[in-house]
C-alpha cells in the first residue's frame, strides 16, 4: 500500500512538472522557460512556412525546406496536444481523470490545439478531402493568443471584449435589424427601376452591408431619385451605427484602465499590508501546491521570488526549498488595533536574565517573537531573555465600551 501511494505520488509530480513545462508563461525552471521559446519559434516557423507557400518564387526554390518545416513543427504540436491531454488534470482539478481529459478536448483550446496537427495528417487516410483539410491549418494561428501570459496589455483587450460582451451582442443585432430594414426599403424603390439587381428584399443585403458598414465597394448602388436620397440617409445612419461599438470598446478600456489605477490607489489608501517568508526544508508548505496549503481569505499569495526570478503563482505552482513568498492581507476595519513594540534587552534592563513567564506585563500585552543573533525565536514561558535580544510584543487597546 505504501508502495502505491508513493508510486502515485511521484507520478502527480512528474504530471505537475509537465503541466508547468506546457503552460505558457510558466518559467519557474529553465525547462518551462526552454520550452516557452521552442513553442512560440515553432509557430513563428510554421506560420511563416504557410505564408511563404503561397510565393511562386519560395515554393520553386525552397519546397523542400518549407515542407521540412512545415512537418516538424507539426509533429511538435501533436506531441504539446497529447502532453496536454495528460496533464488536464491539472488544468482541472476539480474534475476526474476521464472527465477533465474530456473538459479539455472540447474546450476552446484544445479544439484550436487539435486543429493544429490533425488536418496535416488527415489526408494520408483521405486524400480526397486535402485541399479541404488545408483550410483548417488556419487554425494554427490562432495559437497566438496564448502570449497573453506574456503581455498583460493583451489581456486587457480579452477582459474589455467579455466585460462588454452583452453590449456588442446588442449594437450587433441592431446593426442587422437595420440592415434587413434597408435592404427591404431599397428593393421597394429599385426593383422595377433595377429588376436584374434588386430581385428580392435579400437580394439588397450585399448592398446595405456595404453602406451601412461605411465600405461602399459600389458595385450594386441606387439610380431612382428616391433611392438615392433613401441610400444617403442609410449612408448618414450607418456612420452613427458603426460608431456604436467602436464607442463601447473605448469605454471598456477607459473602465479597465481607471479600474488598474483604482486598484493601485486602493492597496495604498486601504493599507494593504505585505510579508515576505523564506520557506526552508521543514516548513509544511516546502513541495506543496498553493492551492493545497489552505491561506486565509484575506490572505493571498502575490508572489513568488525563486533565486533570481519572480514567479507569479498559479494555483498549481509548487512551493520548494528557498522560495521567497510575498504575501498581503488587507487591514480588516472592524478588528481592535494593535500596537507593535520592538524592545532591545541591555545588560541593565530589568528583562535581562529572566524568563518570559516571569515578567511582569500587562495581561493584553503578548510578546510574539523574539530575535536573537539574527535568528528568529517562537517565546515560550520558559525562554530566558538574553542581554542584546530583541522582544517583539504587541499590546490591545480596550474599546471604551470595555473601559
Amino acid at each position: 500500500m505504501t508502495n502505491n501511494n508513493s508510486l502515485s505520488l511521484k507520478v502527480n509530480r512528474i504530471r505537475a512538472k509537465i503541466f508547468n513545462m506546457v503552460s505558457t508563461g510558466v518559467i519557474d525552471e529553465p525547462i518551462n522557460r526552454f520550452y516557452d521559446i521552442v513553442s512560440i519559434v515553432a509557430l513563428a516557423l510554421n506560420l511563416f512556412a504557410a505564408f511563404a507557400f503561397t510565393f511562386d518564387y519560395m515554393e520553386e526554390h525552397y519546397k523542400g525546406l518549407l515542407l521540412a518545416i512545415e512537418a516538424i513543427t507539426t509533429f511538435f504540436f501533436a506531441i504539446d496536444y497529447v502532453l496536454r491531454l495528460i496533464t488536464a488534470n491539472e488544468l482541472f482539478p476539480k474534475e476526474t481523470g476521464a472527465k477533465s481529459i474530456v473538459k479539455y478536448i472540447f474546450s476552446f483550446s484544445g479544439i484550436i490545439d487539435l486543429l493544429s496537427f490533425l488536418p496535416y495528417y488527415l489526408p494520408v487516410f483521405f486524400p480526397a478531402g486535402a485541399s479541404v483539410f488545408r483550410m483548417f491549418r488556419i487554425a494554427r494561428i490562432l495559437r497566438l493568443f496564448r502570449i497573453n501570459s506574456y503581455y498583460d496589455q493583451l489581456n486587457v483587450i480579452t477582459e474589455v471584449i467579455a466585460s462588454k460582451s452583452q453590449q456588442l451582442l446588442a449594437s450587433g443585432f441592431i446593426i442587422i435589424i437595420l440592415m434587413m430594414a434597408a435592404s427591404l426599403c431599397m428593393y421597394s424603390v429599385e426593383h422595377e427601376a433595377q429588376p436584374e439587381v434588386f430581385q428580392n428584399a435579400f437580394s439588397g443585403i450585399w448592398w446595405s452591408a456595404s453602406t451601412l458598414l461605411t465600405v461602399g465597394y459600389g458595385d450594386i448602388y441606387p439610380i431612382t431619385i428616391v433611392g438615392k436620397v433613401l441610400g444617403i440617409f442609410i449612408s448618414f445612419l450607418g456612420v452613427g451605427m458603426v460608431a456604436i461599438p467602436t464607442g463601447i470598446i473605448s469605454a471598456g478600456f477607459v473602465e479597465q484602465y481607471q479600474r488598474l489605477k483604482t486598484v493601485g490607489d486602493y492597496a495604498e489608501e486601504e493599507n494593504i499590508h505585505f510579508i515576505r517568508v523564506r520557506l526552508s526544508t521543514h516548513d509544511k508548505w516546502t513541495g506543496k501546491k498553493i492551492s493545497e496549503i489552505g491561506l486565509p481569505k484575506d490572505v493571498m499569495i502575490v508572489a513568488v521570488q525563486r533565486k533570481k526570478d519572480t514567479i507569479i503563482p498559479r494555483g498549481q505552482t509548487v512551493l520548494e526549498n528557498d522560495d521567497i513568498i510575498v504575501m498581503c492581507s488587507e487591514k480588516i476595519k472592524e478588528l481592535q488595533p494593535i500596537d507593535l513594540k520592538e524592545i532591545t534587552i541591555n545588560e541593565g534592563h530589568s528583562w535581562n536574565g529572566r524568563a518570559i513567564k516571569d515578567l511582569d506585563i500587562s495581561r493584553q500585552s503578548y510578546i510574539f517573537m523574539l530575535r536573537r543573533r539574527g535568528k528568529a525565536i517562537i517565546p515560550r514561558g520558559s525562554l530566558v531573555i538574553k542581554a542584546g535580544d530583541t522582544v517583539l510584543l504587541y499590546e490591545k487597546h480596550l474599546t471604551n465600551e470595555l473601559l
